[in-house]
């Protein structure tokens, strides 16, 4: 097991690279970019490639609406190049709130469009000449109103002629397409003793029809990270993101988080969440958090919990742990972890 975090991308992002540089020297294996409706994260991928020298980073998503497969591609290799051959490139579909209303796309096909973005990114890290016709045509014909383009391949030589792909996925067949052909798998709101009730069949059918070739997929998740005698009351910081995602990230009906925590078992408290969040109450909808849900989605206690904790997750076929450490000293987080793995 590797262990990874996500960069924090509300503030400014030179200050929290000088913090994962840090903690790249206590051993951190990855960083993630997040991009949201913030910065866009290639600038500050490019930028992290520059500061570390180890480290992989990652991209945790590239929507697959407000890129092209060809542009998703070209960033996957431009990464890879000035890193050194470290990129890993996560794409997902977002939300439709993003997606219809910050870009302006219709939110239509996105487990076709991950397909086949995954699929043409690949031929063109392999320098194909791409003549595809399907969600994406390369090249535009006539009959869409396309007059000089004519099929072509990358100008330049990628560093690597397979940059790793991984998904963020929560429904059932977006999740069975995640296990078929992506290279890894970038669950949200993972309860590692929970996860395989909600993902288990998903996972299974999806790595039934997976190509021996793509290797074994790796899987990435955590939570936050606190080690101490009273380390427990760092749960309570997860509150925030929980009722966020369940609560607000969405209309109702149409929040993907909210049926993983409905899943999960909180089908009363995910609705209570939601209808609080949606009004505008979000303290009332972090207090309707269970405290399970923040227990089981964290590591946060003393050190014999967490290291019982991290294998929680490790035979919850977590092979990426990814942590969130909070504390005076994250660094040091970061190494006792580390030596554990």
């Amino acid at each position: 097991m590797e262990i990874s975090a996500p960069l924090a991308y509300a503030g400014d992002p030179r200050e929290a690279a000088d913090g994962v540089a840090a903690l790249e020297a206590a051993g951190l294996d990855a960083v993630w970019v997040a991009e949201a409706y913030g910065f866009d994260s290639p600038t500050i991928m490019g930028y992290l490639a520059a500061r570390t020298e180890r480290m992989r980073i990652g991209a945790a998503i590239l929507n697959v609406y407000s890129r092209t497969p060809a542009l998703i591609a070209q960033t996957a290799a431009g990464l890879d190049a000035i890193s050194g051959g470290r990129a890993i490139i996560g794409l997902g579909a977002s939300g439709p709130q993003v997606v219809e209303g910050w870009h302006g796309r219709a939110y239509d096909k996105p487990i076709g469009r991950t397909r086949e973005t995954i699929e043409l990114t690949r031929r063109i890290l392999r320098r194909e000449v791409i003549d595809h016709h399907g969600i994406t045509d390369m090249p535009l014909p006539a009959e869409k109103g396309g007059r000089l383009g004519k099929p072509l391949k990358i100008l330049t030589r990628p560093v690597r002629p397979e940059v790793p792909l991984y998904v963020a996925s929560l429904g059932p067949a977006n999740v069975r397409m995640t296990a078929e052909v992506a290279d890894g798998w970038l669950p949200t709101l993972f309860i590692p003793e929970k996860a395989h009730q909600v993902w288990g069949a998903a996972l299974a059918e999806g790595k039934e029809k997976r190509d021996p070739a793509l290797g074994p997929l790796h899987t990435v998740a955590g939570g936050l990270l606190a080690i101490g005698e009273d380390a427990a009351a760092a749960r309570d910081l997860a509150r925030p993101t929980i009722a966020l995602y369940v609560g607000g990230m969405g209309a109702k009906g149409k929040n993907f988080y909210n049926d993983v925590a409905v899943a999960y078992g909180y089908e009363k408290e995910a609705a209570r969440i939601q209808e609080l969040y949606l009004s505008g109450k979000k303290k009332e909808a972090e207090a309707a958090v269970p405290d399970e849900f923040c227990e089981l989605m964290s590591l946060c206690g003393p050190e014999s919990y967490v290291r019982e904790r991290v294998e929680a997750f490790r035979e919850a076929g977590v092979t990426m742990l990814n942590v969130v450490p909070v504390g005076p000293d994250p660094a040091t987080s970061i190494e006792t972890v580390k030596g554990w793995l």
